[in-house]
Order: structure tokens, then sequence, then C-alpha cells
């Protein structure tokens, strides 16, 4: 109902001062009611605003100057992009299309889970069909049958593997006293070994099934935490994929909410000019459950209003919590007691009134753990930054005195090589008698005399420059 802002400055730009008689063509009836509540311009919308606004857009290029049609283009595609992420969510804390998709595949493991079982039960019955009475559930008997394997090998000493599969020790005396007087059939190695590797496929898929569920929880208590406080996770994520996400089950009103699942029966109900259904996934929830017969229809209307309710408080609050969610649950807890034992329940708004004050608290403790969290991660930031400064100081500190040693080491050896040049000198002559290669040899050792006073001098020059340094 409020202008935007950007729309309300081009108007007043676009529009002359007198604008009594001025009637704008828009194309959307909401836009034209907006503005003429806003701005008091008379706007016109129907099958000619349509043509001329078609025709504008065709031709825009040719009407503004500097906008080629490839400009256009882009422009229109680069908003349909930004449309489009505006309808998806960019929180990943917050997005219910992983709870649609883990919902369907749990759905999708239970029933793969339960044909696979019946497959072993009727392929290790064959062997030992006594166990089936025994473990009647599914994967406890997979994992029974592959650890017994030929029931002719099982013994005492294999009782306390069987009391811990089973957590039963009379079950598992049950199934030694069974397979002794067994009457399976015998089963070679072969196939033994095929039972075996079957069954541990169905045991790791139902440790996968339950992973899973607990990874629903997870998603749930961030996305919907108050709805999966009252009705429960996998009824509340029922409830998210069949809506197509927790926004459309918001736009829901209670009455569709109720009967959200049992489409069928409506449709054929309203054909036959029948009964309607009273419920549809919320059936699956234990209130409904724990109801009288006569009171199934009331508690289920019930019900659904307080999952409507709890559904559009997870899905447009900033912070969401489990607060309200739980308040919701103990009313309906009381309206159950009511029906029951025609206790009057609490009214609404002083539960409501409850919540608020606690949900307020709940909010406050989280921004403040977010905020210890903040300034942490910055510290943490700080702190890393200062390391990697420090570490580069420190290589470039380095790099400096090896450059510079490597030049003292460059001006020795320059030094070294003008000293032994003249030596070479005077080696070189060769000697012709005994007389000059006396001289010659006695000439030499003045020179290693300069060569020790001069050695002292650079070391000298060297602890200078580094003491500058």
């Amino acid at each position: 109902g409020v202008l935007h802002e950007d729309l309300r400055l081009l108007l007043d730009t676009a529009l002359p001062p007198k604008r009594k008689k001025v009637v704008l063509g828009v194309g959307d009836a909401k836009m034209g009611a907006a503005v003429l509540e806003e701005l008091g311009v008379q706007c016109q919308t129907g099958g000619v605003v349509a043509e001329l606004m078609r025709g504008i857009r065709l031709h825009f290029p040719a009407l503004v100057r500097g906008l080629t049609a490839q400009s256009a283009s882009k422009a229109q595609l680069g908003l349909g992009h930004s449309y489009s992420r505006a309808k998806v969510k960019f929180n990943v804390h917050r997005v219910d299309n992983m709870i649609i998709q883990s919902i369907s595949l749990l759905d999708q493991l239970d029933k793969d889970i339960n044909t696979f079982s019946m497959r072993v039960r009727e392929w290790y019955g064959y062997h030992f069909p006594e166990l089936i009475k025994i473990v009647p559930e599914n994967s406890m008997y997979c994992r029974v049958a592959k650890f017994i394997g030929n029931r002719r090998e099982l013994s005492e000493e294999s009782l306390e593997g069987l009391e811990e599969i089973v957590m039963d020790s009379a079950k598992a005396q049950a199934i030694l006293e069974a397979s002794r007087s067994s009457m399976g059939m015998d089963i070679s190695p072969l196939d033994l070994i095929n039972i075996e590797s079957f069954s541990r496929r169905v045991i790791s898929l139902s440790d996968y099934r339950k992973g899973l569920q607990e990874y629903l929880r997870s998603k749930m208590s961030q996305v919907a935490p108050s709805l999966s406080a009252l009705i429960g996770e996998v009824v509340g994520a029922r409830l998210i994929s069949h809506a197509g996400s927790l926004t459309n089950l918001a736009k829901y009103p209670a009455s569709t909410v109720q009967i959200l699942g049992a489409e069928k029966a409506l449709f054929r109900a309203l054909k036959t000019r029948g009964n309607t259904p009273k419920y549809g996934l919320i059936f699956h929830s234990t209130f409904i459950g724990r109801a009288a017969a006569k009171n199934k229809g009331r508690i289920s209307r019930y019900l659904a209003n307080k999952c409507t309710i709890a559904s559009r408080i997870d899905c447009f609050s900033e912070v969401p919590t489990s607060v309200f969610g739980d308040k919701l649950r103990e009313q309906v807890e009381e309206r159950l007691a009511f029906y029951e034992t025609g206790e009057p329940p609490r009214k609404n708004l002083e539960v409501m009134k409850e919540a608020v004050v606690e949900a307020n608290e709940v909010v406050a403790e989280v921004k403040r753990r977010q905020e210890k969290k903040e300034k942490k991660r910055k510290k943490r930031e700080k702190r890393r930054l200062e390391a990697l400064a420090a570490a580069a100081e420190e290589l470039a500190e380095n790099s400096v005195m090896e450059t510079e040693e490597n030049d003292v080491g460059a001006k020795k050896k320059k030094k070294k090589k003008k000293q032994q040049q003249p030596e070479e000198s005077e080696a070189e002559p060769e000697p012709e008698e005994n007389g000059v290669e006396e001289e010659e040899e006695e000439e030499p050792l003045p020179k290693k005399k300069r060569k020790v006073v001069v050695e002292p001098e650079e070391e000298e020059e060297e602890e200078k420059k580094k003491k500058k340094k």
C-alpha cells in the first residue's frame, strides 16, 4: 500500500505542476490504487494500456536516446535474474528446500527398507523359519541373520553377541533353542555369503535412515522451530513439503492446513455430496490419536489453527525460536484436557503475552551470543593479520641481511683477487740463478705480514656495519 520512494520521485519529476486532469496509464490495478492514494493522480488500467505498454516495450531502444537493443536485452535479463534471486532466500540456515528433499528421501527409504527386509526374511526363512516369530522387527532381524549365518554353528559361546543385538537374554536363549530344533533346510556356504552381504546392505540403509532423521530434526529446529515443537519434526516437514515451501504453508488458511494431504477424499466428497474429510496429514500427530472419537474433528480443527499460527511466526520472524511452539502445544494439551475433564483452558491472549515476553528474552540472548561470536571472529582475524604482517617483516629483514652478506662476501673476494694478482705477477718469471731464487723466496714474507695486518681491519669494518644495522 506504500508507494516506493523511487517511483514517487519519478512521478513527481515527470508529471506537470498542474496535474488535476492528468490520467496515468498503469498496467497493474494495485499500483494504480497506490498511486491514487499517495499522489492523488487518477490511473487508468485496461486493455488499451496493456497494448500501449507492449508497444513502448517493443520500441524502447528507438524511444530512448543512447539505448541499444542489446543493452535493453541485458537490462531485461538482469531484471529477471534479480527478481529470481529475490524469490530465493539467501539465508542458508533457513532454506526449506533441504527439508522437502530430506523428508521425501526419508519416505522413500522407509519403503525400500521395508521391501528389502521382507526379501531377507523370505530368503533366510528357508534355512531358519522360526527366527521370524522370535525377532519380528526388520532391522534387528537383518542383524541377527547376519550374525548367525549357518544355524548349525550357533552355540553357547555366541550367546553374548546375540544378547547385544537383541537386547534381551530371554530372546537370545529362545533363538539358541530354536536353532537346535529347527525344521529349516540346509544351505550352502555360497548362498549364506549372498544373504549376509544383502543383510549388510539393509543394515547400512537403516543406519543411514537414522542419520537422515537427525539431520531433518536439526534443519527443522533451524527453519521452523515453533512448528516442529508443536506438531513434531516429521509431520511439520511433511506439511512444508506438501505445501511447497514454508511461505506457501504460512499463506494457507487453517481450513486448508486441516485437510492438507486429503485432497482426493475432499474432491470425492464434494463430487458425491458426502461428508468432507476432517483431517489430512495432521492426523499423524499424537493429539488426534489421543482424542476421543467424538472429539477428533474438533481437536483437528483447533490443531490446524495453531499450526497456521506457528508456521506464520516461523516464516516471518527474524530470529526464529521455539517459545511460541511450546506455548501453542500447551494450549492444545489444555484443550484436550477440557474435552475430557471439562477443565477450562487459559485464554489465548494471556498465553501469547507470556510467549512474547519469553521470546524477547530468548532473542536478546541469541543476539548477545552472536555479538560475542562476531567479536571473537574479529579478534581472530586481527591476530591472523598481525601474524602475517610480522612474518612478512621477518622475511623482508632476512632477505636484506642475505643481500648485504652477499655484497660483503663479494667485496672480500674482489680484495683477495687484487692481492693475489701481484703475487702471481711476481711468481711468473722463472728463476735462472740460485742467488735470484733466494731473493725471490725471501720477498713474500713481508707480504704475508701485510695480509695479517689487513684482515683485522676488514673485520672491524664489518662489525661497525653490523652495529649500525
